[in-house]
């Protein structure tokens, strides 16, 4: 009779109907159980998964389905991260309403998602665009401003001067928009921000408790908080009755200042264009481009006097004022002290204008500094710098903070790079900020809740529709006072900052969170990109602060656990519809099936690396299962063990150390490809054995199917019903390895001969070291090369190895 042929799509489509109709993975809160939150970054809807996902979800079922297994209520939702700039671009390409788009976008990702076979509680899904959602991010922001919290103020932005719009840095070429080409301007508007650095000590002290995040994560957080002990020093400045404020971590090279430095944008440069044409003309000309930092780094440098001088708080000097493009206004105090002997970029402006370059910090050990090679950057001892020469950084810096603190001309100050969170966007597609103006034009909460963005609108790109909407922007207040709503809208970051926590309650419609948010928070693992390392997460680690201070959670953190997996890649580039490389999943899945696409994608590299795509390997993979599948039907359809099992000890022994090693690759160091290589060997040698070892060969084909179900949950469904067992896979218990069958009995230790490997024997497990030495030197190939000569050393290293060390012939 011929064996049953493996279908992977019938299985699977029958298991998910089966699991949907039983509503498998639906997870209700029980205080007699532990709990385990695996959460994946939910995706946009863009509108078909890309691999990228694929990976990024199938990372987050293993660990759901391998919790599962050891007995913990697992949590795994799935949402949308629907609102954004590219729902509205793609609506104003195809002359749609971004709502239509988004949802059916969404039900096409949804599908994708269950025909993976992914472990969701879908009745717990949510998406940011419904207003059931974000009624309460609303209802939450008006609690902010309440407290003060969040405010509005003038900040500068990208401004598209044809498409009458904010532009994000990103959308910024080369100084112009990247839809209507046109220069982008530098404006001053009303935006709303959030107070993030309020908390900037506690989400950077905290980072030292999050053990289980990576730490190149915990450093880039580190790095974007940026805090910074310095002085705050003040220089007199001609023709001002204000000082020239500056803020310098470097407080040791205040004696090798030659020049200052302003930005465009500052008072000091704008008051002095009022009198220079060509000043002005060079103001408005570095008004373009974007408005970050690093791209401030990066650009091409230039500047102009401003006809003025600074006066030195130490020495009296008069230092020329310049007008700088790499300074930022955003950034400090828009002003900076310049040193171009010890700053790389102060160095390379001073080589432009033939400015001083004034040595005083050199190195410790009395060596000189090429000047024309560049700035000396490190710390040092000065020279060169008055009452200050011999000081190293430390006694530098408490002398200089000292005689300015007392001239009352410089501070201490602990500074942080970290600034306000901007949460305010002039587009169409987001959350509507629901604040209100009056006469005032002073913002208050809005009276009613939720603020519901209009739905049925196709924006054109140059403006946000809602300013247009009458029926939106005015209204009357309860108390009959006229107001019109803010038609700004969330930064999406908003949405995604807090949606962990709706998870846990989605359904609580009298409140933002219910009791249910501190039975399952903190999320115990996140899975997501490294793209996602600093703004996104920091961002949620603020918002959840603000959520405990608000009596929301209990809990200081968001997510125990992080892993940031890699990116897939194509001919060794990332994936990118630009370059035409990129994987449709779902092609390879409707082929292989699921399963397939799953083992192919844990199989190929560990989770924190970029792997790249081979449709030779997921062909490879499609083997396996199917030889996995004939192994078992061969073996089900063989006639029973009549004779006793030779084999069985070793077989067990075999089983149970994949057991050990399987459970730490999946449960501990997430080294899945590692796990499945180690049951593909158990297989291996179960295929070898006879019938007489039927008894051995059902335990340890149990045993492969158990460990392989968080993997290729479809297959070994069907496989574990055909080895005899009548329920369910899904919740059956994660096997536990025997400890008498780990211990080894034998084991391998390797002879080197001066260095050389020369021999490998099989010893007993207890052999002492007198008993190792005997058998080492008795080898024979061991004995020739010794030659004759005089043992001079014996090295053990116990479990591994010996090394015969000879004395000198």
């Amino acid at each position: 009779m011929p064996l049953p042929t493996y279908d992977p799509a019938r299985i699977e489509t029958e298991l998910q109907a089966h699991w949907q109709a039983e509503n498998s993975y639906r997870a209700v809160e029980d205080p007699r159980r532990k709990k385990f939150y695996c959460l994946s970054m939910f995706p946009y809807p863009s509108g078909r998964l890309h691999i990228g996902h694929v990976r990024n979800y199938t990372i987050g079922d293993v660990i759901s389905r391998y919790q599962r297994m050891q007995g913990y209520n697992v949590l795994q939702p799935m949402g949308w991260d629907a609102f954004g700039l590219p729902a509205e671009n793609a609506a104003i390409d195809n002359q749609l309403a971004p709502s239509r788009w988004t949802r059916d976008n969404i039900a096409t990702m949804r599908a994708q998602l269950k025909r993976l076979g992914f472990g969701y509680d879908w009745s717990r899904e949510l998406c940011t665009c419904d207003p059931s959602y974000y009624r309460w991010e609303q209802w939450f922001f008006c609690r902010l401003l309440e407290k003060g919290l969040v405010y509005r103020k003038q900040a500068l932005v990208n401004w598209d001067p044809v498409d009458q719009t904010v532009l994000a840095n990103e959308q910024v070429i080369d100084g112009c928009g990247w839809r209507s080409g046109a220069p982008v301007q530098q404006r001053e508007i009303p935006q709303w921000f959030l107070r993030i650095t309020t908390y900037a000590d506690e989400l950077l002290e905290e980072l030292q408790h999050l053990s289980d995040w990576p730490e190149s994560v915990r450093n880039m957080q580190r790095n974007w908080i940026g805090r910074s002990r310095g002085l705050e020093i003040d220089f007199s400045c001609e023709d001002s009755g204000e000082p020239l404020q500056v803020y310098t971590t470097r407080p040791d090279t205040l004696m090798g200042v030659s020049y200052m430095a302003v930005a465009p944008q500052h008072p000091l440069a704008r008051q002095q264009a009022r009198q220079d044409a060509e000043l002005a003309a060079f103001l408005q000309k570095h008004t373009h481009g974007a408005v970050n930092e690093a791209a401030m780094n990066t650009v091409e440098k230039c500047g102009r006097p401003l006809g003025i001088h600074a006066i030195h708080p130490v020495s009296g000097e008069q230092l020329p004022i310049w007008v700088a493009n790499f300074v930022l206004m955003s950034y400090g105090t828009g002003a900076v002290m310049c040193v171009p002997a010890h700053d790389q970029r102060d160095w390379e402006f001073a080589r432009l204008y033939q400015l001083p370059i004034r040595q005083v910090v050199y190195p410790e050990d009395g060596s000189d500094w090429d000047l024309e090679a560049g700035a000396y950057t490190a710390y040092g001892r000065l020279r060169n710098a008055g009452d200050f020469d011999g000081l190293d950084f430390d006694d530098a810096f408490t002398a200089i903070a000292a005689q300015l603190r007392r001239q009352k001309r410089g501070r201490e100050r602990i500074q942080y790079r970290l600034r306000d969170w901007g949460i305010s966007r002039q587009r169409y597609w987001g959350c509507p900020i629901p604040a209100v103006y009056g006469e005032d034009e002073q913002p208050e909460p809005a009276p009613e809740l939720p603020v519901i963005l209009p739905e049925d609108v196709v924006p054109d790109g140059k403006r946000s529709p809602l300013a247009g909407l009458a029926d939106f922007v005015s209204l009357t207040h309860p108390d009959g006072r006229q107001l019109h709503r803010e038609t700004d809208t969330f930064d999406t970051f908003f949405e995604s900052s807090w949606y962990y926590a709706r998870f846990c309650c989605p359904d609580a419609h009298a409140q933002m969170l219910d009791e249910r948010a501190n039975y399952w928070l903190p999320v115990d693992q996140y899975i997501g990109g490294i793209e996602h390392g600093v703004l996104h997460l920091l961002y949620a680690r603020c918002f959840h602060k603000l959520l405990r201070d608000a009596g929301l959670v209990d809990c200081d953190e968001p997510f125990t656990r992080l892993l940031t997996q890699g990116m897939v890649l194509n001919g060794g580039v990332k994936m990118s519809k630009s370059l035409g490389n990129t994987v449709d999943p779902q092609e390879y899945v409707d082929r292989y099936g699921a399963d397939t696409v799953r083992l192919y994608l844990l199989f190929s590299a560990p989770p924190e690396q970029s792997m790249e795509w081979s449709d030779e390997r997921i062909v490879g993979a499609h083997r396996f299962l199917n030889r996995l599948w004939r192994i078992v039907h061969a073996h089900v359809a063989a006639t029973p063990a009549t004779t006793p099992d030779d084999t069985a000890l070793a077989t067990r022994r075999l089983i149970h150390r994949t057991i050990a090693k399987v459970n730490d690759d999946i449960g501990r160091r997430h080294m899945y490809n590692t796990a499945i290589a180690a049951v593909m060997e158990l297989l291996n040698a179960l295929a070898r054995l006879d019938d007489a070892a039927a008894a051995s060969r059902q335990e340890g084909l149990e045993t492969a199917v158990l460990l392989l179900a968080p993997v290729v949950p479809h297959i070994t469904d069907a496989l574990w019903h055909a080895l005899g067992h009548t329920e369910p896979l899904l919740d059956h218990p994660w096997p536990v390895p025997d400890p008498a069958l780990l211990v080894q009995d034998t084991m391998q230790i390797v002879i080197q001969v001066d260095g050389r490997l020369r021999a490998s024997i099989v010893v007993p497990a207890n052999i002492t070291e007198a008993g190792l030495r005997e058998q080492a030197l008795s080898h024979g190939n061991v004995r020739r090369h010794m030659q004759g000569r005089k043992l001079h050393k014996f090295i053990c290293v116990p479990g591994k190895l010996v090394n015969i060390v000879l004395s000198p012939s």
